[in-house]
Parts: C-alpha cells; sequence; structure tokens
C-alpha cells in the first residue's frame, strides 16, 4: 500500500508560480514511478507530468511543457511539481499517483489506470 498526501495548492495570478508537493508513505518510494495528473470542472483527469523511479527519465504533457518541471527526492519520500508562468486554464484539482508495480522501470507512464496509488488531490486556481 501507498499513502499520498499533496500539499502546495491555492490560488495565484496568471503568470504566477506554485511548487506542489507529495509525501508517499507505505511501500518504497525510491522504486516507485510516480505521476501527476489533474481535472478541472466538467473536464476528464489529464496526464501533466511523470517521473521514473530513480528521476532520471520524465514525461510531459505538451500544455505544460516548458513551463512545469517534476522531481523527486527519493531521501525525502517526496515527488514535486512546479509550475511556472500559470495559466487560467491550468486550474484544476492536481493530485500525484504512483505506479501500480512497485519496481516499474520502463518509461514514464501518462496512462491513468497503470497509476494503482492516488492523493486526495490540492486544487490550483489561476487568476486571469
Amino acid at each position: 500500500q501507498v499513502q499520498l498526501v499533496e500539499s502546495g495548492g491555492g490560488l495565484v495570478q496568471a503568470g504566477g508560480s506554485l511548487r506542489l508537493s507529495c509525501a508517499a508513505s507505505g511501500r518504497t518510494f525510491s522504486s516507485s514511478a510516480m505521476g501527476w495528473f489533474r481535472q478541472a470542472p466538467g473536464k476528464a483527469r489529464e496526464f501533466v507530468a511523470a517521473i521514473s523511479w530513480s528521476g532520471g527519465n520524465t514525461y510531459y504533457a505538451d500544455s505544460v511543457k516548458g513551463r512545469f518541471t517534476i522531481s523527486r527526492d527519493n531521501a525525502k519520500n517526496t515527488v514535486y511539481l512546479q509550475m511556472n508562468s500559470l495559466k487560467p486554464e491550468d486550474t484544476a484539482v492536481y493530485s500525484c499517483a504512483a505506479h501500480r508495480l512497485a519496481d516499474y522501470s520502463g518509461s514514464p507512464s501518462t496512462r491513468a489506470y497503470e497509476y494503482g496509488y492516488w492523493g486526495q488531490g490540492t486544487q490550483v486556481t489561476v487568476s486571469s
């Protein structure tokens, strides 16, 4: 089992920045591939970013590439999402997720069904 708790969301003006954190406990975090997803009101959940267990491989949705950075600190059992140049369309509930396989070593996955553990989410609101 993996428990995930996100923090760092809030209200920010367009062009601003936020850093989301996701603290993990339970299964060995250092061997878990992680991802961030978001869901805006009335819209389907969408992939944002993913990172391999080592942190050596990352992948981003086209909509956030160049603005968001995913990283992890395995010593702190935490994954981060640095969000810069925020836009109103980035407004959503952001959730982190751990890959369902404890030792997944493939490319970072964009598919939500591959993630077996989810946090409760944190709200990000970007005003224009």
